[in-house]
């Protein structure tokens, strides 16, 4: 009975640890679809646009992820991207970001270096991933001014995926902000972690991007 009680209690404990190294919980999930095919024809005229330009010298791409017994948490450090607005209307303009996958750094040096590894990113044969919107319209999840939906290709796999993002514009810069979950299997990335301390499929985004006015 006593080792009945013992294991009763073991698992219990193990549940409670599970749900508070979960991340994602409560936050806004992607959705994740067939990539979009980009119509370069609908592109605003060029006296249309002001372009507004980032990279990781002003902003900001964080992730968590998270196992059964704790949540790491990480970033790249090297990306860049533009921010093209049109009629200061966030509904006809645009975003593309390429990111340095390489480049990522997470808590544990040994983390990184698994993270970077066949096994999970696979840096080696995929050393960028890059995202281009194809539609930002107004209104969006926990709050957000607008839903950004575009083309995610990470790990050689390009997915349509829709968040919510707060996007706030001034004659000299772009900030767009936004949080939310993705699948990571839904881009191959279906490593599972030893079997007593599973990875969990959904992995956090933190966005924080400070474009400034190119030229």
């Amino acid at each position: 009975m006593k080792n009945l009680s013992w294991l009763g209690m073991s698992v219990l404990a193990l549940s409670l640890v599970a749900c508070n190294n979960d991340p994602a919980k409560g936050k806004a999930q992607a959705t994740a679809a067939e990539a979009v095919a980009v119509n370069s024809a609908a592109a605003p005229a060029a006296g249309a646009a002001v372009k507004y330009a980032f990279t990781n010298a002003d902003s900001k791409l964080e992730f968590v992820g998270a196992k059964v017994t704790r949540k790491h948490d990480g970033s790249f450090q090297t990306f860049s991207g533009t921010v093209t607005v049109v009629d200061n209307d966030p509904t006809k303009s645009s975003v593309t970001a390429l990111i340095d996958v390489g480049s990522l750094k997470s808590d544990e040096e040994k983390l990184t270096g698994h993270l970077k590894s066949p096994d999970l990113l696979d840096v080696g044969k995929f050393p960028q991933a890059t995202f281009t919107s194809t539609s930002i319209k107004a209104g969006g999840d926990k709050g957000a001014t607008h839903t950004i939906t575009g083309n995610l290709q990470l790990h050689g796999v390009t997915k349509s995926i829709s968040f919510p993002a707060t996007i706030k514009l001034s004659a000299e810069a772009a900030d767009v902000d936004s949080e939310f979950a993705i699948n990571r299997k839904d881009f191959g990335i279906v490593y599972p972690g030893m079997p007593d301390d599973l990875i969990k499929d959904d992995v956090l985004l933190k966005l924080q991007i400070r474009a400034k006015k190119a030229g």
